[in-house]
């Protein structure tokens, strides 16, 4: 599976979130509303500087799933990965696929983890923007349950490619 299609997705969101972040920055007022409770109302204040610092923080964690684990994964000795299967789908001739596999898909959840976050600080920036036209939110839930969904399907899908071998369902019949 290749990973290039989900990293580029990922470098295309976060050029995107950075230029929308850029643009709407100055118009910010000193103090952000930056925590909300579940019916969208502002409980948690920051300054706009700290408010920039976790948008560059929320950033470069999901980046870090989609560039850094993968190549931890990759450089780690087969013992030290905790696979179900490992000897089957990390033996060297299934190694680089796995692998490849395993590396495409962090990347794309990591495209989802950042999705929801600049979902939630979009929200956030417009809520501070047009505070008397806040955003509806309900959004939020609703792009809560969309990921908690992906990510249910996501791990579900994991767990039974590897969870048996090819080898193993084919003498099974």
């Amino acid at each position: 599976m290749d990973s290039r299609l989900p990293k580029l997705l990922f470098a295309t969101l976060a050029v995107f979130a950075a230029a929308c972040f850029y643009s709407v920055y100055d118009t910010l007022p000193q103090v952000v509303a930056s925590h909300f409770d579940a019916y969208g109302n502002a409980n948690g204040w920051a300054s706009k500087q700290a408010f920039l610092v976790f948008f560059i923080l929320v950033s470069v964690i999901p980046a870090a799933l989609v560039f850094v684990v993968p190549a931890i994964i990759k450089a780690l000795p087969v013992d030290l990965i905790n696979l179900p299967n490992k000897r089957y789908w990390l033996s060297p001739q299934r190694s680089d696929k796995t692998l490849d596999f395993l590396t495409s898909s962090f990347a794309w959840f990591g495209c989802a983890v950042y999705g929801l976050m600049l979902f939630v600080l979009d929200y956030a920036v417009r809520t501070n923007l047009h505070p008397d036209h806040r955003p509806d939110p309900d959004s939020i839930w609703i792009a809560l349950i969309v990921f908690a969904g992906f990510a249910a399907v996501w791990s579900i899908a994991l767990a039974f490619r590897f969870a048996r071998t090819p080898d193993a369902s084919s003498s099974a019949k």
